[in-house]
């Protein structure tokens, strides 16, 4: 029972690794231009939707971030995630 609890704790963690794409944490604070979309079924049964991001120190992100937003952007769109809220269209 030991080993079924360490592998499930540790899944998410090995997401974030083997991708190095990550969801936003909710004390987050960024904003930049969407240089890339993607999406893909990582796990065999569910849809992620992922931007990267130019952020203003040039920097480039990888950012999971929702369908309903994903939908409603563009590459050379501006994106804010401010602390406590979602990404954003600005």
């Amino acid at each position: 029972m030991t080993h079924g609890s360490a592998r499930s704790a540790a899944g998410p963690r090995r997401l974030n690794t083997m991708f190095t794409s990550h969801k936003a944490g909710r004390d987050d604070s960024w904003e930049g231009v969407v240089i890339d979309k993607s999406r893909g079924m990582l796990d065999g049964s569910n849809m992620y939707h992922f931007v990267e991001v130019r952020l203003a120190d040039g920097e480039s992100v990888k950012v999971r971030i929702s369908r309903r937003l994903w939908k409603s952007i563009a590459v050379d769109d501006r994106i804010v995630k401010r602390p406590g809220a979602d990404p954003a269209r600005e």
